[in-house]
Protein backbone atom coordinates (compact mmCIF):
# COMPACT_ATOMS: atom_id res chain seq x y z
CA UNK A 1 0.00 0.00 0.00
CA UNK A 2 1.51 3.38 -0.97
CA UNK A 3 2.25 5.87 1.78
CA UNK A 4 -0.05 8.85 2.04
CA UNK A 5 1.59 12.28 1.71
CA UNK A 6 -0.31 13.40 4.85
CA UNK A 7 -1.42 12.00 8.19
CA UNK A 8 -5.05 10.90 7.69
CA UNK A 9 -5.76 11.20 11.41
CA UNK A 10 -4.57 14.82 11.41
CA UNK A 11 -6.82 15.45 8.42
CA UNK A 12 -9.77 13.78 10.16
CA UNK A 13 -9.12 15.94 13.23
CA UNK A 14 -9.15 19.10 11.09
CA UNK A 15 -12.49 18.05 9.59
CA UNK A 16 -13.83 17.09 13.02
CA UNK A 17 -12.85 20.48 14.48
CA UNK A 18 -15.14 22.20 11.94
CA UNK A 19 -18.16 20.29 13.24
CA UNK A 20 -17.65 19.12 16.82
CA UNK A 21 -15.68 19.51 20.01
CA UNK A 22 -13.45 16.86 21.55
CA UNK A 23 -10.66 16.96 18.97
CA UNK A 24 -7.87 15.84 21.36
CA UNK A 25 -9.85 12.79 22.50
CA UNK A 26 -10.97 11.96 18.94
CA UNK A 27 -7.38 12.26 17.68
CA UNK A 28 -6.00 10.13 20.52
CA UNK A 29 -8.58 7.35 20.24
CA UNK A 30 -8.30 7.22 16.45
CA UNK A 31 -4.50 7.06 16.74
CA UNK A 32 -4.75 4.36 19.39
CA UNK A 33 -7.11 2.24 17.32
CA UNK A 34 -4.94 2.58 14.20
CA UNK A 35 -1.80 1.63 16.11
CA UNK A 36 -3.66 -1.39 17.53
CA UNK A 37 -4.51 -2.50 13.99
CA UNK A 38 -0.93 -2.01 12.79
CA UNK A 39 0.70 -3.73 15.76
CA UNK A 40 -1.72 -6.66 15.77
CA UNK A 41 -1.18 -7.15 12.04
CA UNK A 42 2.58 -7.20 12.54
CA UNK A 43 2.37 -9.57 15.53
CA UNK A 44 0.13 -11.95 13.60
CA UNK A 45 2.60 -11.85 10.68
CA UNK A 46 5.47 -12.73 13.03
CA UNK A 47 3.47 -15.59 14.54
CA UNK A 48 2.04 -16.95 11.26
CA UNK A 49 5.07 -19.17 10.51
CA UNK A 50 4.40 -20.83 13.87
CA UNK A 51 0.76 -21.46 12.95
CA UNK A 52 -0.40 -18.97 15.59
CA UNK A 53 -2.31 -15.74 15.86
CA UNK A 54 -1.61 -13.36 18.72
CA UNK A 55 -4.83 -14.49 20.43
CA UNK A 56 -3.76 -18.14 20.33
CA UNK A 57 -0.24 -17.19 21.44
CA UNK A 58 -1.65 -15.31 24.45
CA UNK A 59 -3.70 -18.36 25.44
CA UNK A 60 -0.65 -20.62 25.26
CA UNK A 61 1.44 -18.17 27.29
CA UNK A 62 -1.31 -17.94 29.91
CA UNK A 63 -1.29 -21.73 30.29
CA UNK A 64 2.52 -21.78 30.47
CA UNK A 65 2.38 -19.16 33.24
CA UNK A 66 -0.18 -21.12 35.27
CA UNK A 67 1.27 -23.15 38.12
CA UNK A 68 -0.02 -26.48 36.76
CA UNK A 69 0.04 -25.65 33.07
CA UNK A 70 -3.75 -25.83 32.98
CA UNK A 71 -6.74 -23.60 33.63
CA UNK A 72 -10.51 -23.90 33.35
CA UNK A 73 -11.80 -22.41 30.10
CA UNK A 74 -13.86 -19.87 32.02
CA UNK A 75 -10.80 -18.65 33.92
CA UNK A 76 -8.88 -18.38 30.64
CA UNK A 77 -11.61 -16.20 29.19
CA UNK A 78 -11.57 -13.97 32.27
CA UNK A 79 -7.81 -13.58 32.30
CA UNK A 80 -7.57 -12.96 28.56
CA UNK A 81 -10.69 -10.78 28.70
CA UNK A 82 -12.39 -12.48 25.80
CA UNK A 83 -15.93 -13.75 25.29
CA UNK A 84 -16.57 -17.43 26.14
CA UNK A 85 -17.27 -18.14 22.46
CA UNK A 86 -13.86 -16.74 21.54
CA UNK A 87 -12.01 -18.77 24.14
CA UNK A 88 -13.79 -21.92 22.96
CA UNK A 89 -12.68 -21.20 19.39
CA UNK A 90 -9.10 -20.47 20.47
CA UNK A 91 -8.91 -23.64 22.57
CA UNK A 92 -10.48 -25.76 19.81
CA UNK A 93 -7.83 -24.59 17.34
CA UNK A 94 -4.94 -25.10 19.77
CA UNK A 95 -6.24 -28.57 20.58
CA UNK A 96 -6.51 -29.44 16.88
CA UNK A 97 -2.85 -28.43 16.55
CA UNK A 98 -2.00 -30.59 19.60
CA UNK A 99 -0.65 -27.60 21.49
CA UNK A 100 -3.11 -28.10 24.32
CA UNK A 101 -5.39 -30.85 25.52
CA UNK A 102 -8.80 -30.59 27.13
CA UNK A 103 -9.76 -32.70 30.11
CA UNK A 104 -12.45 -32.69 32.79
CA UNK A 105 -11.74 -30.59 35.87
CA UNK A 106 -10.93 -33.00 38.74
CA UNK A 107 -12.88 -30.97 41.33
CA UNK A 108 -15.69 -29.42 39.28
CA UNK A 109 -17.65 -31.81 37.09
CA UNK A 110 -19.03 -28.93 35.02
CA UNK A 111 -15.69 -27.37 34.11
CA UNK A 112 -13.19 -28.29 31.44
CA UNK A 113 -9.46 -27.68 31.81
CA UNK A 114 -7.18 -26.67 28.99
CA UNK A 115 -3.67 -27.99 29.54
CA UNK A 116 -0.61 -26.97 27.55
CA UNK A 117 1.30 -29.84 25.96
CA UNK A 118 5.08 -30.12 25.66
CA UNK A 119 4.68 -29.19 21.99
CA UNK A 120 2.75 -26.09 23.08
CA UNK A 121 5.47 -25.11 25.55
CA UNK A 122 8.16 -25.57 22.92
CA UNK A 123 6.22 -23.46 20.42
CA UNK A 124 5.77 -20.67 22.98
CA UNK A 125 9.56 -20.54 23.40
CA UNK A 126 10.16 -20.26 19.65
CA UNK A 127 7.37 -17.75 19.05
CA UNK A 128 8.41 -15.63 22.02
CA UNK A 129 11.98 -15.45 20.73
CA UNK A 130 10.66 -14.11 17.41
CA UNK A 131 8.40 -11.56 19.12
CA UNK A 132 11.20 -10.35 21.39
CA UNK A 133 13.57 -10.09 18.41
CA UNK A 134 10.95 -7.91 16.68
CA UNK A 135 10.43 -5.79 19.82
CA UNK A 136 6.78 -6.86 19.76
CA UNK A 137 6.38 -4.58 16.72
CA UNK A 138 7.14 -1.52 18.87
CA UNK A 139 10.81 -1.12 18.01
CA UNK A 140 10.33 2.51 16.97
CA UNK A 141 9.88 3.41 20.65
CA UNK A 142 12.59 3.50 23.31
CA UNK A 143 12.21 1.59 26.57
CA UNK A 144 11.45 4.89 28.32
CA UNK A 145 8.76 5.70 25.75
CA UNK A 146 7.28 2.20 26.15
CA UNK A 147 7.11 2.64 29.92
CA UNK A 148 5.51 6.07 29.48
CA UNK A 149 2.96 4.64 27.04
CA UNK A 150 2.04 1.88 29.47
CA UNK A 151 1.62 4.39 32.30
CA UNK A 152 -0.46 6.73 30.13
CA UNK A 153 -2.84 3.89 29.27
CA UNK A 154 -3.14 2.54 32.84
CA UNK A 155 -5.81 5.06 34.02
CA UNK A 156 -7.91 4.38 30.92
CA UNK A 157 -7.75 0.64 31.61
CA UNK A 158 -8.54 1.17 35.30
CA UNK A 159 -11.51 3.46 34.54
CA UNK A 160 -12.88 0.83 32.14
CA UNK A 161 -12.79 -1.80 34.89
CA UNK A 162 -9.84 -3.71 33.44
CA UNK A 163 -8.45 -4.18 36.95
Amino acid sequence: MPLLPFDPIDEAAAQWRRRWDGVPAMHAVTSLMRVQQLVLGRLDAILKPHGLTFARYEALVLLCFSSRGSLPLGKMGERLQVHPTSITSIVRRLEADRLISRRPHPDDGRAILAEVTEAGRALVELATADLVAADFALGSLSDTQLETLSELLRPVRRAAGDF
